[in-house]
Protein backbone atom coordinates (compact mmCIF):
# COMPACT_ATOMS: atom_id res chain seq x y z
CA UNK A 1 0.00 0.00 0.00
CA UNK A 2 1.32 3.67 -0.80
CA UNK A 3 1.81 6.39 1.50
CA UNK A 4 -1.52 7.92 -0.20
CA UNK A 5 -3.27 4.69 0.81
CA UNK A 6 -1.94 3.80 4.02
CA UNK A 7 -3.32 7.61 4.77
CA UNK A 8 -6.63 7.55 3.96
CA UNK A 9 -6.79 4.39 5.69
CA UNK A 10 -5.52 5.67 9.03
CA UNK A 11 -8.04 8.96 8.54
CA UNK A 12 -10.99 6.53 8.66
CA UNK A 13 -12.72 5.53 11.49
CA UNK A 14 -15.61 3.01 12.27
CA UNK A 15 -18.24 5.04 13.91
CA UNK A 16 -20.72 3.20 16.46
CA UNK A 17 -23.77 4.85 18.02
CA UNK A 18 -23.81 3.23 21.54
CA UNK A 19 -27.59 4.50 22.10
CA UNK A 20 -28.80 3.58 18.73
CA UNK A 21 -26.67 0.75 18.05
CA UNK A 22 -26.39 2.54 14.60
CA UNK A 23 -22.75 1.98 12.86
CA UNK A 24 -21.31 3.18 10.07
CA UNK A 25 -18.11 5.36 8.40
CA UNK A 26 -16.14 8.54 8.99
CA UNK A 27 -13.23 10.24 8.42
CA UNK A 28 -10.84 12.67 9.83
CA UNK A 29 -10.68 15.78 8.19
CA UNK A 30 -7.14 18.30 8.23
CA UNK A 31 -9.23 20.40 10.07
CA UNK A 32 -9.47 17.83 12.99
CA UNK A 33 -13.48 16.96 12.82
CA UNK A 34 -14.39 13.98 11.77
CA UNK A 35 -16.98 13.65 9.15
CA UNK A 36 -19.59 11.11 8.75
CA UNK A 37 -23.48 11.37 7.37
CA UNK A 38 -26.26 12.49 9.40
CA UNK A 39 -28.33 9.41 9.36
CA UNK A 40 -25.50 7.29 11.08
CA UNK A 41 -25.71 9.35 14.21
CA UNK A 42 -29.21 10.29 14.48
CA UNK A 43 -30.85 10.45 17.63
CA UNK A 44 -27.53 9.89 19.67
CA UNK A 45 -25.88 12.65 21.31
CA UNK A 46 -22.22 13.34 20.78
CA UNK A 47 -21.27 11.35 24.04
CA UNK A 48 -22.76 8.68 22.82
CA UNK A 49 -20.70 8.56 20.12
CA UNK A 50 -17.35 6.11 19.61
CA UNK A 51 -15.18 5.98 16.67
CA UNK A 52 -12.57 3.68 16.54
CA UNK A 53 -9.31 3.28 13.89
CA UNK A 54 -7.67 1.23 11.98
CA UNK A 55 -4.73 1.90 14.47
CA UNK A 56 -7.16 0.36 17.87
CA UNK A 57 -7.75 4.43 18.61
CA UNK A 58 -10.53 5.50 20.40
CA UNK A 59 -12.46 9.02 19.74
CA UNK A 60 -14.94 10.60 22.10
CA UNK A 61 -17.13 13.30 20.69
CA UNK A 62 -18.15 16.77 22.76
CA UNK A 63 -20.28 18.02 19.84
CA UNK A 64 -22.18 17.11 16.50
CA UNK A 65 -23.45 19.60 14.22
CA UNK A 66 -25.63 17.95 11.43
CA UNK A 67 -27.36 19.09 8.15
CA UNK A 68 -30.25 16.15 7.63
CA UNK A 69 -31.17 17.93 4.02
CA UNK A 70 -27.46 17.22 3.02
CA UNK A 71 -27.22 14.18 5.17
CA UNK A 72 -24.20 15.09 6.87
CA UNK A 73 -22.73 15.36 10.28
CA UNK A 74 -19.27 16.88 11.71
CA UNK A 75 -18.37 15.69 15.28
CA UNK A 76 -15.75 17.97 17.15
CA UNK A 77 -13.43 15.13 19.44
CA UNK A 78 -12.20 15.73 22.73
CA UNK A 79 -9.03 15.38 22.01
CA UNK A 80 -8.17 16.23 18.28
CA UNK A 81 -6.15 13.14 16.19
CA UNK A 82 -3.64 14.13 14.04
CA UNK A 83 -3.13 14.65 10.62
CA UNK A 84 -6.63 13.93 8.35
CA UNK A 85 -7.67 14.47 4.60
CA UNK A 86 -8.28 17.41 2.31
CA UNK A 87 -10.91 17.66 0.58
CA UNK A 88 -10.41 18.09 -3.51
CA UNK A 89 -12.65 19.98 -5.75
CA UNK A 90 -12.84 18.97 -9.16
CA UNK A 91 -15.87 20.47 -11.68
CA UNK A 92 -13.89 17.90 -14.59
CA UNK A 93 -14.59 14.69 -13.58
CA UNK A 94 -15.01 12.39 -16.09
CA UNK A 95 -17.67 10.04 -16.02
CA UNK A 96 -15.57 6.70 -16.41
CA UNK A 97 -12.70 8.02 -13.82
CA UNK A 98 -12.37 5.22 -11.55
CA UNK A 99 -13.14 6.45 -7.63
CA UNK A 100 -12.22 4.43 -4.51
CA UNK A 101 -13.73 4.62 -0.99
CA UNK A 102 -13.12 2.77 2.93
CA UNK A 103 -15.13 1.75 5.16
CA UNK A 104 -16.69 -0.85 7.27
CA UNK A 105 -19.95 -2.62 5.47
CA UNK A 106 -22.14 -5.24 6.39
CA UNK A 107 -20.83 -5.57 10.51
CA UNK A 108 -17.29 -5.32 9.48
CA UNK A 109 -15.27 -4.46 12.47
CA UNK A 110 -11.83 -3.68 11.82
CA UNK A 111 -9.30 -3.37 12.82
CA UNK A 112 -9.09 -1.71 8.79
CA UNK A 113 -11.56 -0.58 6.98
CA UNK A 114 -12.29 -2.20 3.38
CA UNK A 115 -11.73 -1.05 0.21
CA UNK A 116 -14.33 -0.82 -2.44
CA UNK A 117 -13.62 0.44 -5.64
CA UNK A 118 -15.92 1.44 -8.59
CA UNK A 119 -16.25 4.19 -11.35
CA UNK A 120 -17.60 7.47 -11.21
CA UNK A 121 -20.84 6.91 -13.44
CA UNK A 122 -22.40 10.00 -13.81
CA UNK A 123 -23.97 13.42 -11.43
CA UNK A 124 -27.54 13.61 -9.65
CA UNK A 125 -29.36 16.44 -7.53
CA UNK A 126 -30.85 15.05 -4.57
CA UNK A 127 -34.15 17.91 -3.79
CA UNK A 128 -34.41 18.65 -0.65
CA UNK A 129 -36.55 20.87 1.58
CA UNK A 130 -33.69 23.44 1.38
CA UNK A 131 -32.68 23.16 -2.27
CA UNK A 132 -30.86 20.53 -4.31
CA UNK A 133 -27.75 18.48 -3.20
CA UNK A 134 -24.99 17.77 -5.56
CA UNK A 135 -24.43 14.07 -5.82
CA UNK A 136 -22.12 11.78 -7.38
CA UNK A 137 -23.82 8.57 -9.15
CA UNK A 138 -21.15 5.71 -8.76
CA UNK A 139 -21.04 2.05 -10.43
CA UNK A 140 -19.63 0.48 -7.59
CA UNK A 141 -20.51 -1.49 -4.22
CA UNK A 142 -21.96 0.51 -1.32
CA UNK A 143 -23.75 -1.33 1.06
CA UNK A 144 -24.57 -0.89 5.11
CA UNK A 145 -21.69 0.48 6.85
CA UNK A 146 -20.27 2.52 4.28
CA UNK A 147 -22.51 5.61 4.79
CA UNK A 148 -20.39 8.57 5.95
CA UNK A 149 -17.08 7.11 4.26
CA UNK A 150 -14.74 9.30 1.86
CA UNK A 151 -14.74 9.22 -1.75
CA UNK A 152 -11.89 9.77 -3.87
CA UNK A 153 -10.32 9.25 -7.11
CA UNK A 154 -8.13 6.50 -7.97
CA UNK A 155 -4.30 7.56 -6.91
CA UNK A 156 -5.32 10.67 -4.81
CA UNK A 157 -6.18 11.01 -0.92
CA UNK A 158 -8.21 14.48 -1.76
CA UNK A 159 -12.11 13.79 -0.78
CA UNK A 160 -14.27 14.31 -3.52
CA UNK A 161 -17.54 13.14 -1.61
CA UNK A 162 -18.97 11.84 1.02
CA UNK A 163 -20.73 8.21 0.59
CA UNK A 164 -24.55 8.78 1.79
CA UNK A 165 -26.52 5.67 0.46
CA UNK A 166 -27.09 2.98 -2.19
CA UNK A 167 -29.70 2.76 -5.03
CA UNK A 168 -32.03 -0.13 -3.87
CA UNK A 169 -35.34 -0.82 -6.09
CA UNK A 170 -38.02 -0.71 -3.78
CA UNK A 171 -40.61 2.09 -3.87
CA UNK A 172 -41.87 4.66 -0.78
CA UNK A 173 -45.10 2.21 -0.40
CA UNK A 174 -43.21 -0.76 -0.11
CA UNK A 175 -40.75 0.77 2.96
CA UNK A 176 -44.18 2.23 4.55
CA UNK A 177 -45.30 -1.09 4.47
CA UNK A 178 -42.33 -2.25 5.93
CA UNK A 179 -42.70 0.56 8.53
CA UNK A 180 -46.00 -0.30 9.36
CA UNK A 181 -44.80 -4.11 10.03
CA UNK A 182 -42.30 -2.91 12.34
CA UNK A 183 -44.27 -1.36 14.51
CA UNK A 184 -47.23 -3.67 15.15
CA UNK A 185 -47.15 -5.06 18.06
CA UNK A 186 -50.19 -7.32 18.19
CA UNK A 187 -50.93 -10.95 17.07
CA UNK A 188 -49.11 -14.05 18.50
CA UNK A 189 -46.04 -13.08 20.26
CA UNK A 190 -42.24 -14.77 20.36
CA UNK A 191 -39.55 -14.44 22.90
CA UNK A 192 -35.84 -14.09 20.84
CA UNK A 193 -32.66 -13.57 22.53
CA UNK A 194 -29.53 -11.27 20.92
CA UNK A 195 -26.16 -11.86 20.15
CA UNK A 196 -25.40 -9.92 23.92
CA UNK A 197 -27.77 -12.53 25.47
CA UNK A 198 -30.69 -10.03 26.07
CA UNK A 199 -33.96 -11.51 25.61
CA UNK A 200 -36.51 -9.49 23.54
CA UNK A 201 -40.41 -9.97 22.53
CA UNK A 202 -41.45 -9.81 19.06
CA UNK A 203 -44.77 -9.76 17.43
CA UNK A 204 -45.23 -11.50 14.42
CA UNK A 205 -44.84 -9.13 11.89
CA UNK A 206 -42.15 -7.31 13.65
CA UNK A 207 -40.22 -10.59 12.93
CA UNK A 208 -41.34 -10.51 9.68
CA UNK A 209 -40.31 -7.47 8.68
CA UNK A 210 -37.09 -7.19 10.36
CA UNK A 211 -36.04 -10.28 8.34
CA UNK A 212 -37.11 -8.42 5.15
CA UNK A 213 -35.08 -5.17 5.98
CA UNK A 214 -32.43 -7.50 6.45
CA UNK A 215 -32.60 -8.48 3.21
CA UNK A 216 -33.17 -5.42 1.57
CA UNK A 217 -30.07 -3.98 3.29
CA UNK A 218 -28.08 -6.99 1.48
CA UNK A 219 -29.44 -5.92 -1.82
CA UNK A 220 -26.87 -4.81 -4.13
CA UNK A 221 -27.67 -2.70 -7.61
CA UNK A 222 -23.83 -1.57 -8.81
CA UNK A 223 -25.25 2.22 -8.50
CA UNK A 224 -24.51 4.02 -4.82
CA UNK A 225 -24.36 7.91 -4.52
CA UNK A 226 -21.92 10.53 -2.75
CA UNK A 227 -22.57 13.79 -1.76
CA UNK A 228 -20.64 16.12 -3.61
CA UNK A 229 -17.43 17.54 -1.96
CA UNK A 230 -18.64 21.00 -2.71
CA UNK A 231 -21.55 20.57 -0.44
CA UNK A 232 -19.43 19.32 2.30
CA UNK A 233 -17.25 22.57 2.17
CA UNK A 234 -20.24 24.85 2.22
CA UNK A 235 -21.59 22.84 5.23
CA UNK A 236 -18.44 23.72 6.87
CA UNK A 237 -18.25 27.20 5.92
CA UNK A 238 -21.64 27.75 7.49
CA UNK A 239 -20.16 26.51 10.86
CA UNK A 240 -17.04 28.36 10.53
CA UNK A 241 -15.05 24.88 9.97
CA UNK A 242 -11.67 25.54 8.67
CA UNK A 243 -10.10 23.16 6.49
CA UNK A 244 -7.39 23.07 3.32
CA UNK A 245 -8.62 21.98 -0.62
Amino acid sequence: MGDEGREAVDSVFQIICLQTQSQGTGFLLDSGHVVTNAHVVEGAVAGGIMAQSSRGEQVNFSNKTVDPDRDLAVLEPIEEPSDGLGLEFNTDFAVGAQVSTWGFPIGHSGPSPLLSVGYLSGFSQERTSSGPVKQLVVNGAFNDGNSGGPLFLSESDGVIGVVVAKHAPFTQFQHSALEALANNQTGVGFTAEDEHGNEHQFSESQIVADLMQRFISLTQVMIGYAVDASELADFLDENDILYNA
